[in-house]
């Protein structure tokens, strides 16, 4: 599997989303700051945390016994290429959808 397949299947659970929503929103927290949110145990959080550090898309930094955890740019910065790159395809199938909806309402 490919990282970018990595990160999409990562980021296909819904938990996992918003942990990475939540980081991104609020910045490095311990994984008990996620927990609580999440409605899940502590253990699971950390599972979760495994899939997306496995996928490049957070990081983890120890301080004394604590860890940290963050979004990483890089990580979500190679999905936001792929979406761009293709992004030529979607506008098209836009301005198509666009122009059928016109000539329907003739």
């Amino acid at each position: 599997m490919t990282t970018l397949q990595k990160s999409f299947a990562a980021l296909a659970d819904d938990t996992r989303l918003a942990i990475v929503e939540q980081l991104i929103a609020e910045g490095e927290l311990p994984a008990g700051d996620l927990a609580p949110g999440a409605g899940i145990s502590p253990p699971a959080i950390s599972r979760h945390l495994k899939v997306l550090r496995e996928a490049g898309l957070v990081q983890q930094r120890a301080l004394g016994t604590r860890r940290l955890y963050s979004a990483r740019p890089e990580g979500l910065r190679r999905i936001a290429d792929w979406t761009n790159a293709r992004r030529d395809f979607w506008q098209g199938s836009l301005d198509r959808l666009q122009t059928a909806l016109m000539a329907a309402e003739d």
